[in-house]
Formats: structure tokens, sequence, C-alpha cells
């Protein structure tokens, strides 16, 4: 746990990549602070996947699902470095729940009038 944040939730997959212990650990780095925006999440997806499109060089993509109460979010970003596109995707992934995050304040916000002159719901009498 990096400073009490479940890291049980990030769950790690490579595809056509080998994560090994040093990508594993950059993976929780880079998106335990994502854990720390809202509480609600349940889980945070990554897969990081090697493609050899570019001749000798590698291509890297590292996708992201957040599973969370409401509709999940996902990210995704592309480099030529494994740890470049990480760092891209948890800036995306920040983005995304700070955008969230002032979605939900502003709907706080946008209360409904209430009518002091609507009558009050009666309750029937039971037998």
């Amino acid at each position: 746990m990096i400073h009490d944040i479940d890291l049980s939730k990030i769950t790690m997959q490579g595809i056509h990549v080998e994560l090994t212990e040093a990508l594993q650990t950059a993976i929780q780095t880079k998106l335990a602070p994502v854990l720390r925006h809202d509480e609600r999440i349940i889980r945070i997806e990554v897969r990081l996947h090697r493609d050899q499109n570019l001749g000798r060089l590698h291509h890297f993509t590292a996708t992201a699902q957040v599973v969370i109460r409401g509709a999940d979010l996902v990210a995704s970003a592309e480099d030529t470095d494994a740890y470049v596109a990480l760092d891209r995707l948890a800036d995306k992934l920040h983005q995304q729940l700070e955008r969230r995050h002032g979605l939900r304040k502003e709907m706080r916000k946008q209360s409904q009038p209430i009518d002091p002159e609507a009558p009050l719901p009666t309750l029937s009498p039971s037998a």
C-alpha cells in the first residue's frame, strides 16, 4: 500500500509484453494517485499492449478502464516508450476524474425551487 491506498484495486495485463517488476511498480506509482480522486472507484484495469508495426521500434498502447459507480471511465495513450505512455495515461485519467467531479458539484448546486404553497401529502388511517 502506498499511503493507505489499496493497490489491489489496480489490475494489470500485458499483451505481447512481459510486465516486469519495474513496469508493475511504475503502473502502481502512476495510478495510485488516481485512486485518491474518488473513494467510489471500485478498480482500475490497465492493459499495456506492444505492437511492432513501426519496423524495429516498438509501439506501446496503454489503456485503462476505471470501474466506478456510474459510467466507467476509459482512457488510452500511445508512445514508443512504455513509461511515457503510462505517464500520459495517468494524466488523462486525472483530467477525466477532475471533470467528472466538477460535473457532480455542478449538479449539487442546481437545486430545484421549493413551492411553500404546495399541499402536504396525507396518509390514510389504517384499519
